[in-house]
């Protein structure tokens, strides 16, 4: 009976999250627009909303986004072998995000169109029988959601307020519109993961930077990697100090750098007499200078 009672305040969250912790954590999720939605409300997801604001956008209740991670990490942990879990994203926003996410959990993603028939035709060629669904969008995966109820698979989905939740198990409201949003569902999503199983260290932070999840343009790609290679082909030039300068030295003179020609003498001052051929005035008779060429 002792075991049982606690004194009040002992009791501690479940996962373990600190305060501190989970603020990061919202003011993330709010740097990446996870709590605005769209201008329709889906009826079934009326619970999730918060507020509408005066642009007729609904704002998601982000501590439900929040419990419903913790509650998705703990049925994702909960099947034993990390590869039965299926992720699918058809729309090119979520592809780079499945991608990594099933890299470090070892989950099995379905990037791209997925093929009819994958849950229920048996002589497809990449037919598999998966233990549970992760799925980015209702609405654009509805085949797979379709064919996970046939075959009595439990999905888990990231929802917007426009979702509908027809075959859905565990909603996770969101917005699933954004590419930085989508990207750190799924890092946030990965990291509980791994916390759960022990993997990572709940004190620490993950070293997974979450800009690894996010949606890249192709062109953005291909446009860097060119500027890598034009740095990297571009010879490096060192950095040669000029010599010091010494200012004692005698400057050397600068007089036949331009006609080749020595400078006229000029007269001193005070004397006008002094042309500026350097002849006296005075002195008619004295020789011109040979102009003769040749």
């Amino acid at each position: 009976r002792a075991s049982l009672h606690r004194a009040p305040g002992a009791m501690t969250s479940m996962n373990y999250i600190s305060e501190e912790q989970k603020k990061k954590d919202f003011q993330m999720m709010l740097a990446c627009s996870t709590h605005l939605g769209t201008k329709n409300l889906d009826a079934t997801m009326t619970r999730y909303v918060w507020k509408r604001k005066q642009d007729g956008i609904h704002i998601i209740n982000l501590g439900r986004t929040y419990d419903k991670l913790q509650l998705a990490a703990r049925i994702i942990v909960a099947v034993e072998n990390p590869a039965d879990v299926c992720v699918i994203s058809a729309r090119p926003y979520g592809q780079r995000s499945i991608l990594k996410y099933c890299q470090y959990t070892g989950a099995t993603p379905i990037a791209g169109r997925f093929t009819p028939g994958t849950f229920t035709n048996q002589i497809t060629n990449k037919f598999m029988e998966p233990r549970l669904l992760l799925v980015t969008d209702p609405r654009t995966d509805h085949q797979a959601i379709s064919e996970s109820a046939y075959a009595n698979i439990p999905t888990i989905a990231f929802c917007d307020t426009d979702s509908p939740l027809k075959h859905i198990d565990v909603a996770i409201p969101a917005n699933n519109k954004g590419k930085h949003s989508i990207g750190l569902l799924y890092w946030l999503l990965a990291r509980e993961v791994l916390r759960l199983r022990g993997t990572i260290h709940r004190s620490q932070p993950w070293s997974v930077m979450v800009d690894l999840f996010f949606y890249r343009d192709p062109e953005e790609v291909e446009a860097q990697a060119k500027e890598e290679a034009a740095a990297r082909d571009a010879p490096m030039e060192a950095d040669v100090p000029p010599p010091p300068a010494d200012w004692d030295a005698p400057q050397p003179a600068t007089a036949a750098e331009w006609g080749g020609q020595p400078a006229a003498p000029t007269a001193p001052a005070g004397d006008w007499s002094m042309p500026a051929g350097g002849v006296p005035a005075g002195e008619w008779g004295a020789a011109a200078p040979d102009t003769q060429w040749g």
